[in-house]
């Protein structure tokens, strides 16, 4: 838990000044000058990787290090000592970075959006069973359809599933040791939420 702190202090350290200047409005170009001051950002790295407050003019960035070593630390207790875990403290990072813009300007870059997917979605799909692997994809898709259809999509699923689990389990053509399949029941869940909404 200890290094998992550190690594989320450490990194969100790095976060404010990242915030400030794509806390901007959809069709807006990052920041090149402090908002609140005016002073322009140096040029190149520079101006985007700076440990500390996003200008100097800026007030402390302690509560975002703070922030970073919490969530890194709720983490490694909730995950233990999982391969998993090195996955989710990645995703943290633009996690925290995507809170700190949204809390700013009411907006979600769709960049880091789809960053924070490539560092979580592809550790975390290499380490997952099929099963969840697909019902992350479906999440996905019957997320255009709105929060109703992704949970209308995973309910459905549980329903189909259960009464032919209970079925297999009765007639003797499952047990306890021989997994049943579930994702032509996560196909059909989506199916009837798509077709529903």
């Amino acid at each position: 838990m200890i290094f998992a702190a550190a690594f989320g202090a450490a990194t969100a350290g790095f976060l404010p000044r990242l915030a400030h200047r794509l806390a901007v409005g959809h069709a807006d170009e990052p920041l090149a000058a402090c908002a609140d001051c005016s002073r322009p950002f140096p040029a190149g790295g520079p101006g985007w990787v700076r440990v500390g407050a996003a200008c100097s003019c800026s007030g402390g960035y302690a509560w975002t290090v703070l922030t970073g070593a919490t969530v890194a630390s709720l983490l490694a207790v909730a995950v233990g000592p999982s391969p998993l875990l090195p996955a989710y403290l990645l995703a943290a990072v633009p996690g925290l970075l995507l809170a700190m813009i949204d809390l700013r300007c009411l907006r979600l870059p769709d960049r880091l959006v789809a960053a924070l997917a490539v560092l979580a979605g592809v550790p975390l799909a290499v380490l997952r069973p099929g099963d969840v692997k697909l019902a992350a994809a479906l999440a996905l898709i019957l997320g255009f359809a709105g929060w109703p259809a992704v949970l209308t999509g995973l309910l459905a699923a549980h329903l189909i599933n259960g009464p032919v689990a209970v079925f297999l389990l009765v007639t003797g053509r499952a047990g306890r040791r021989r997994p049943i399949p579930f994702g032509p029941a996560l196909l059909a869940g989506a199916l009837l939420a798509i077709t529903a909404a």
